[in-house]
């Protein structure tokens, strides 16, 4: 018997309301009727699957990433190997791993401490928890990609759910993350400032007030991000020769014998009119997963739907406009991204991700009534929740 006819049993009542056995199609009755424990411990299984599975892998883009630094002077895409480079003059393979897996756990830390702070670990939150954490878009996308630039993002966006946002510290904190976003990699500004953005917009602007000197600060802090964007963006690329900028990794390879690793140097050189030149020329077939992200989007639709229950129930009129305008700009400038670089996987993936974290940052707003949870004995949620929770994760360029 296939998974959705047992979830289907699960349904199966007496006319008391009960349970009509204490094992229905050979699963305990209690399991079936609250499948959430079940689907959270296959989310761990999975996740240690896609784990033992990318560490066979070889980190083409991720190893080079900790290699380059600013040995030749002010260079995009070099802050990780910069700080790698204070620690050790020889860069191990397993240190993509290694440094790529604690940033994995720290993140699930820190956003298990966020739902626990905003909703709590009961029963009725689970479907909840399951739906967030357990999407393929999040976790177990964030340990396929292990070593990718991506998680930092989300990592610092998650600090700032969990700090206090009374003060101009908490707008001056959101820049300087805004700013090693930028320096580890200036997609950043496309990619996580947006929701960073929003955040701070939520989280102090219409929670705690907006005056002149908060919004005057909050506008330089822009400025400079923007700035530093535009710096890493044309003034950024590598200064010497190629061979030369090889030649220099080499050194910094504990195996320098692996040169396979090093076949993604060209991206130092590449402008950004030749990275929208390769995009629209993989349009063609890149654009092809477009349904499949759509249906990936369409499996969430218990959780779009809580989200929208929770801005229609914010108590001010404004934060609700507001806070769909910052959705709309958000997801505006991820198009942006997909019109530039063609990792789709990766950007639906990170866009989905900005989305959980905005509805985190709304929960934190006045509202005017409770918004129910996700409902845990739901048919077309609990098959939803199967689903969702076994897609291993949504992949780097197309599907899968």
């Amino acid at each position: 018997m296939g998974p959705g006819s047992a979830l289907a049993c699960s349904l199966v009542r007496d006319d008391s309301g009960g349970c009509s056995h204490q094992f229905e199609c050979g699963v305990p009755a209690s399991i079936l009727q609250n499948p959430w424990r079940l689907l959270l411990a296959i989310n761990a299984a999975v996740i240690v699957g896609v784990f033992i599975h990318k560490i066979q892998l070889p980190p083409y883009v991720p190893y080079i990433h900790l290699l380059v630094d600013y040995h030749f002077g002010f260079i995009k895409r070099a802050l990780i190997g910069a700080i790698v480079a204070l620690f050790t003059d020889k860069v191990p393979v397993w240190l993509v791993f290694a440094l790529g897996g604690a940033t994995w756990l720290v993140t699930l830390g820190l956003y298990a401490r966020l739902f626990q702070k905003t909703f709590g670990f009961t029963a009725r939150t689970l479907p909840l928890f399951v739906f967030i954490a357990g999407s393929p878009f999040f976790l177990k996308n964030f340990m396929h990609t292990l070593g990718h630039f991506d998680i930092y993002g989300c990592a610092l966006a998650l600090i700032l759910l969990l700090m206090p946002a009374g003060s101009l510290l908490f707008v001056a904190t959101a820049a300087l993350f805004s700013a090693i976003l930028v320096l580890i990699h200036h997609i950043h500004l496309l990619m996580y400032v947006p929701a960073i953005i929003t955040i701070v917009v939520i989280r102090h602007y219409l929670a705690h007030g907006i005056s002149r000197a908060n919004v005057a600060f909050g506008l330089v802090a822009l400025l400079c991000v923007s700035a530093l964007f535009f710096a890493a963006q044309f003034l950024g690329t590598m200064p010497i020769p190629e061979a030369d900028f090889v030649a220099y990794l080499k050194t910094r390879m504990a195996d320098p014998a692996r040169t396979d690793l090093l076949q993604f140097a060209y991206i130092w050189y590449q402008p950004l009119a030749k990275e929208v030149s390769d995009t629209w020329g993989r349009l063609p077939h890149n654009i092809l997963g477009v349904p499949v992200f759509a249906l990936l989007i369409w499996l969430h639709t218990p959780l779009w739907r809580y989200f929208a229950s929770l801005i229609g129930a914010l108590a001010n009129g404004m934060h609700r406009r507001l806070v769909l305008a910052a959705l709309i700009s958000v997801s505006l400038a991820y198009l942006v991204m997909f019109a530039m670089v063609f990792d789709y996987s990766r950007w639906i993936s990170n866009w989905a991700v900005c989305m959980f974290l905005i509805l985190h940052a709304v929960t934190m707003l006045p509202a005017k009534q409770q918004t129910p949870l996700i409902p845990a004995e739901d048919r077309n949620t609990n098959i939803f929740g199967l689903v969702l929770t076994l897609i291993p994760r949504v992949g780097i360029v197309r599907p899968f």
